[in-house]
Parts: C-alpha cells; sequence; structure tokens
C-alpha cells in the first residue's frame, strides 16, 4: 500500500464516518436478513428483536435490536439505535462486528458454510472501503447540489441501500480502490488492445459502421497509429478488431492469463485512450473527461461488487445493439414516449467480446467474460438548453450535513408537487412500454437518469439494456419487430441472467422489483423519513398517475389485466439470502404490493415482524 494512502486508511478508520459506516452495515444486514426470513430471530417481552447465538466457547450469546414494518412491501427498518451484544454474564454493549455476529448466529442462519465465509469477506471489505469513499467525502466538503451529473456519478457515494454488500469491491485492494473507485475522482485511462476477429465477436447498432465509429471515438490519428503498430509487426489491422480495456483488468488478468493469445500475438497491445476518463457508480462503467459526447465505456472487471462478478459475458455483449435498436425503433414509432414522455434511450451502440475456446474446461472462467467492451451513448447530446441531469440514485441522497440533495426542489416545488412530477415523468414511460409493448426494464436507480429544469422532473434516460430487459416473445405488441438474440451457452450459471420467458410474471414483477421495490421503494421510505410523506400516501400517489394514465389509453385494457401490477403480492429477489446459498436457483420470496388497492392488499406471515 503506498504511503500517501495508509495514511488516508488511518485517518478513516478513526474518524467518525467509519462507526456511521458500521452501523449502516449492521442495520442493512439485521435488515435484509430478518425480511428474507434468512435469521430466526425472536420478539423479547419489551418488543425488542432478539438474536440467540453462541460465543466461540459455547456460551449463550445474544444481538438486541428494534425494528419495525414499514409500509411498502412489509420492509423490515431498524431503529435508531446500535445493536447491541449481550454476553453470557450479562454484560451488553454494541455490537461491533459483522464478522463476530454471523460466527455467533450461524445455528440460526440459513447459510452455506462456504458461502457464509465469502460473504463475510465481503461485509469486511465493504466496510473498510466506504469509511475509506465516506472520509474523502468529507475531507473534500462535496456539495451535491452544485455538481453536473457526470461529477455526481462519483460523488453519490451511497451505494445499494437494501444490499448489505454494497461496496465490497472484491478484488481491488486499497491502493485500487483508491486508484479507480468513483468516490476518489481519479483520472482512468484504458488500454486498447487488437484482438484477432476469429476470437472475437463484434456486434455493431444498424445506424453505425465499425470503422467510423472507433475513428470518431479515437480520433483518426490515434486509430491510423495503432493501425500502424499492427502492420509493423506484420499483421493486417483488418484482421483485428479493436477494443479497451481497464487498466486494472490488463494489470490482473488480461497479462496473467491471456498468455498463448500474448505471445501468438492473437491479442496486441496498442497504447493507452488519448483521453482520460473517470469512473461512473458502477465502477466498470468510464465516462470521458476531455470529451463528453464519447461514448461511455462498459468494460470487463472481474471483481465482484453487490455480490455480483463484474465481467461482461459475451453472449449479452453480442446481444447490446441489437436490443438497444430495437428500443429505440419502439420509442420513435410511439407518439406517447417519443412526443409527450420523450424518453432518452442510451443506446448500447457496439459490443466487441473476446471469446477463445479455452483450453480446457477447468479453466473457462479465467477467460470468460474477462475481456469485453460495450459502448454506451453518452446523455450529453440528448440535453436541452435548461436540462440538467441527476442520476436517480441522488434522489435518495443526503448532503455532509444531512440535508436532502433535493432540498431545493422540494422546497420550491412542495412534497407532493414534485413526487406527481416525478411519477409523470419516470413510472409512467416504464409502464406504458410494458402495458403496451410488453417490454420489462430493470430500472432500478442505477440504471436510469432524471432530466430535470431547475429541479422540475421532466423526463427519464434509460440505460443498461444488454441484460437489463424481460419479455415475453409471445406477448410482445409487435412480436416481428424484436431481433433475434444470442442465447447464453451452456457453461453460463447465472440463474437470474435472461431476457425472454414464458411466465408473464416473471416479466411484470421484473419491473416491480427493480423499480417500485427497490427504486422507488427506496424513494418512498426516504420521502417518508426526510419529510415526513407518509408512505401510504407515497404510493397512494403513483397509484392515483397509474390509473389516471390508464384511463387516456382504455383500449390497453386487457393489457392492463395481462401485466397487473396492482396484484396483492409480487415476487421479489432475495439478495442476501442469494450470497449464503450456492447460486443454482432464483431465490424470491412473496411480499405484499403497494400499489395494490388497500381492500385488497395482502400482508402474509413473515418472520421478525413487529
Amino acid at each position: 500500500m503506498t504511503i500517501p494512502n495508509r495514511q488516508l486508511l488511518v485517518e478513516a478508520l478513526r474518524a467518525p464516518t467509519y462507526v456511521t459506516v458500521r452501523r449502516r452495515l449492521f442495520r442493512q444486514l439485521l435488515e435484509s436478513l430478518v425480511y428474507e426470513d434468512a435469521i430466526r430471530a425472536t420478539t423479547a417481552e419489551d418488543g425488542s428483536s432478539v438474536v440467540d447465538g453462541s460465543d466461540d466457547q459455547g456460551r449463550a450469546v445474544r444481538y438486541v435490536f428494534t425494528a419495525r414494518r414499514r409500509h411498502g412491501f412489509d420492509r423490515v427498518a431498524l431503529g435508531p439505535e446500535a445493536v447491541r451484544r449481550v454476553a453470557a454474564d450479562g454484560t451488553s454493549a454494541e455490537a461491533d462486528s459483522v464478522t463476530r455476529f454471523l460466527g455467533e448466529a450461524r445455528q440460526v442462519l440459513t447459510a452455506d458454510p462456504e458461502c457464509l465465509s465469502r460473504f463475510c469477506r465481503e461485509l469486511e471489505a465493504t466496510l473498510v472501503k466506504d469509511a475509506l469513499a465516506q472520509h474523502i467525502r468529507t475531507r473534500r466538503g462535496d456539495v451535491l447540489a452544485e455538481h453536473d451529473y457526470d461529477t455526481l456519478e462519483g460523488t453519490v457515494t451511497d451505494g445499494h441501500r437494501y444490499h448489505p454488500t454494497y461496496k465490497s469491491r472484491i478484488g481491488f485492494d486499497l491502493d485500487d480502490h483508491v486508484a479507480y473507485g468513483p468516490e476518489f475522482r481519479h483520472p482512468i485511462r484504458p488500454l486498447w488492445i487488437a484482438a484477432q476477429r476469429d476470437i472475437s465477436r463484434v456486434a455493431i447498432s444498424d445506424a453505425l459502421t465499425e470503422d467510423d465509429f472507433l475513428a470518431a471515438q479515437l480520433g483518426h490519428h490515434t486509430l491510423k497509429a495503432f493501425q500502424l503498430l499492427i502492420r509493423e509487426v506484420g499483421r493486417d489491422p483488418e484482421d483485428y478488431a479493436f477494443l479497451p480495456v481497464h487498466p486494472w483488468q490488463w494489470r490482473e488478468q488480461i497479462a496473467p492469463t491471456w498468455v498463448d493469445q500474448l505471445r501468438r500475438r492473437e491479442i496486441i497491445p496498442l497504447g493507452d485512450d488519448p483521453h482520460t476518463f473517470a469512473a461512473q457508480q458502477s465502477i466498470r462503467t468510464l465516462s470521458c473527461r476531455d470529451a463528453p459526447e464519447r461514448a461511455y465505456l462498459k468494460l470487463a472487471l472481474s471483481i465482484v461488487n453487490t455480490s455480483t462478478s463484474r465481467v461482461l459475458a459475451p453472449y449479452t455483449v453480442r446481444n447490446a445493439p441489437a436490443v438497444s435498436d430495437w428500443l429505440r425503433d419502439v420509442v420513435a414509432r410511439d407518439a406517447f414516449l417519443r412526443d409527450e414522455c420523450q424518453v432518452i434511450v442510451l443506446g448500447e451502440v457496439m459490443g466487441t467480446a473476446v471469446d477463445p475456446a479455452p483450453a480446457a474446461d477447468l479453466v473457462r472462467s479465467d477467460t470468460y467474460g474477462t475481456l469485453a467492451c460495450i459502448w454506451r451513448e453518452s446523455l450529453h447530446p440528448f440535453l436541452r438548453p435548461g436540462e440538467r441531469a441527476m442520476p436517480f440514485t441522488g434522489l435518495t441522497a443526503r448532503e455532509l450535513d444531512g440535508t436532502p440533495a433535493i432540498a431545493p426542489w422540494i422546497n420550491a416545488l412542495g412534497v407532493r408537487g414534485w413526487l406527481r412530477h416525478l411519477v409523470r415523468a419516470s413510472v409512467v414511460p416504464l409502464l406504458h412500454l410494458l402495458f403496451r409493448h410488453g417490454i420489462a426494464c430493470e430500472s432500478h436507480a442505477q440504471n436510469m437518469v432524471l432530466v430535470h429544469t431547475d429541479g422540475v422532473p421532466q423526463r427519464v434516460a434509460l440505460r443498461d439494456f444488454h441484460d437489463g430487459v424481460r419479455f415475453s416473445r409471445a406477448h410482445l405488441a409487435e412480436p416481428d419487430a424484436c431481433p433475434t438474440l444470442v442465447d447464453p451457452p451452456s457453461h453460463h450459471v447465472n440463474a437470474n441472467s435472461f431476457l425472454e420467458t414464458d411466465d408473464l410474471d416473471q416479466v411484470a414483477d421484473f419491473l416491480l422489483d427493480a423499480f417500485f421495490f427497490i427504486n422507488f421503494g427506496e424513494l418512498a421510505l426516504f420521502l417518508d423519513d426526510a419529510y415526513q410523506l407518509d408512505e401510504r400516501d407515497f404510493w397512494s400517489t403513483v397509484r392515483d398517475e397509474i390509473r389516471a394514465y390508464q384511463k387516456r389509453f382504455p383500449e390497453l385494457g386487457d393489457r392492463f389485466e395481462l401485466f397487473d401490477v396492482f396484484k396483492p403480492t409480487i415476487e421479489v429477489e432475495k439478495l442476501t439470502t442469494r450470497r449464503l446459498l450456492p447460486d443454482t436457483e432464483l431465490r424470491v420470496h412473496t411480499v405484499p404490493n403497494p400499489l395494490a388497492e388497500p381492500a385488497t392488499r395482502c400482508r402474509p406471515h413473515i418472520a421478525g415482524g413487529h
């Protein structure tokens, strides 16, 4: 670890923000475990919740906390008090180790031992990495309200508000975390390589050509210089595909693993990108600092964050431009989406994946999905004069003094007025895509951008389509317009990664889970806590706007029934349980739907309720 980073780490571990992060980690861990019924919690006589366990000597210990049920999706929320650990002798102190807690409570956990060990490492990594991020933010004195969109992608540092390993970044050491984490704003210069076309797969939008697009991205001078390098080693540039690589990925994954391809010049390093980039909140997506209108680079990165590998499966890379062209065409031919909602589709216009046959199946994971790039359109060319943008994650962010980042907007419009604008700008177009067209988007907060004028929501930009849409081809409004997609290979093991399904509940629940449960669900909690807007009023407002939309389109009545967003219950993914058990199946649970009419809303029993 470098000396400056060593000093930064020591400062961060001793700063008040460390305790804040640790308490947040404990809170999100316990909330999700109880909510997903992954841990056995009992209720004490005083109403507090108790998790019983045993220490390394076999003596009884208890973890005590307060919790309540929220209205939205019956979520579990811990009280403001810190979690307490009560030892066998009755002494009580704040619980200060999530790993110790999981070890002592393992007998009442639903967990595979190997998965639990890995999960503990992710939690500990999240603690130290977020402590560093929050310390540097405090030291800089960031003011979110003053930042433009590109800067907000790095300064909204909260991460996932439900998933407890929201900043694990397994694979990054602490120097890497500081060098490549978006919170630290350090410039990143991707390395470009050339890969022989017989081991590469290139897909591009019908509106573009590969040569012209690369020239526009790199500049003609740089592209010609790269082509000359290939000729100088006796090869033909036409036989190679060009793509950028994250510098960490080159150092840790490509250089040591792709030895045969480098030796045979199937892969040729070309040089650094002429421009500097900055990491967006997803870490693996980079935006160009010097030329903001250049396409964003979504790069394969062999790290694990929020318990998900950040490589790019080649079949999704190949599908990206086709799916983007399809969605763009759907919006362009729909007058409501095009003229009234004015939805922005940030197309994934080109994708390149290097995917050679492995020397043996035993080492397939060393190369599968580790060398790939998807080029996504920049938001900047779509913005009009007077428009600004904020990632949806920023809507629940707070300034350093605790003031909501959206406070000036709420003060101007009132919380209910602002919410109605937001629902019309975001909920309505997403539901129109579902109802009219049969397409559900995985619109969690990181996949959506709010476009506003002086804080008044106007429209949304959607992104991340290569594995972020779901549909039933038989129930599309225009199935013939849907492209033929590349299927996942037999060795692709992620049970959650698919676009097509015959199960209509999986289509509707894809949107309900990602957008309403994770995205709007967090906003509902936030507005209740920050502005005392009762969650019931929040969901009533959303429900009213959906009903108003449906009255405008009575011809879609059968589609409203087909994709019923008002059904009493929905299935949402068990994000924490998924980390505690082998990833061999979809792990979901049934929860009450806050969009359901109050008379039909169901509250199934969930362990740990109060």
